[in-house]
């Protein structure tokens, strides 16, 4: 199973990842969700190198013109609703995908542990597809996991890429034992810690809640 890290080296994309951290940009929710979505973009431009393309004749007003087109049936799903700024920078580039949504939450218990619920998904088939599957976080990695095994009822992807803006170590080898090895993971930086509660430190905070609002 393949693994990118994109903050290893330098670029822009640092820059969004060092923003969504900032305390004091958090404050600025639209910039936030606009930091996601540009991560979500970067990602997806990534991703696209690695995928299969074809050479097609397109017609201009003064001749033809061959070209290298994408050569994929691609479904891009995300986990709500922390997800759906990333995915909308997903959507941006692969503008022709399907899409899937999946709901995943804490069900927080009162001795302080939680366990993994899903609620709502609608999803195109998945059979024999490229899926690219979106999440802000990635900290104990069992929503993630949890939220793919729940999609398999709509098929079998024949390549799954996880795009992700920040892991917990823990999390990323959580995934890795747990996804198939026909799985590439995309991630915006690792850190290496993850609190009792699961939380990612430094982390960024609750990506939901600062994009959307606090819930009750």
């Amino acid at each position: 199973m393949e693994v990118h890290i994109l903050n290893k080296s330098q670029s822009i994309f640092n820059q969004y990842i060092a923003e969504l951290r900032d305390v004091n940009i958090q404050k600025d929710r639209l910039r936030f969700r606009r930091n996601l979505e540009r991560i979500g973009e970067i990602l997806g431009y990534e991703i696209s190198k690695t995928l299969n393309y074809e050479r097609k004749d397109v017609i201009t007003p003064l001749g033809n013109a061959n070209e290298i087109l994408l050569d994929e049936d691609i479904v891009l799903g995300t986990i709500l609703r922390a997800g759906l700024p990333m995915h909308n920078g997903l959507l941006n580039y692969f503008d022709k995908a399907e899409n899937a949504f999946i709901s995943a939450y804490r069900k927080h218990e009162d001795d302080g542990t939680f366990q993994i619920r899903v609620e709502y998904f609608a999803s195109p088939s998945l059979q024999d597809k490229v899926l690219i599957l979106s999440d802000p976080m990635l900290a104990s990695g069992k929503s993630m996991v949890l939220s793919y095994k729940a999609m398999l009822k709509n098929g079998t992807p024949k390549h799954t890429y996880l795009a992700v803006a920040i892991a917990s170590q823990e999390g990323l080898d959580f995934a890795r034992a747990n996804l198939p090895k026909n799985t590439t993971i995309w991630i915006g930086a690792v850190d290496d810690e993850l609190s009792s509660k699961s939380y990612i430190i430094p982390g960024l905070g609750d990506a939901g809640d600062l994009a959307f609002g606090e819930k009750l």
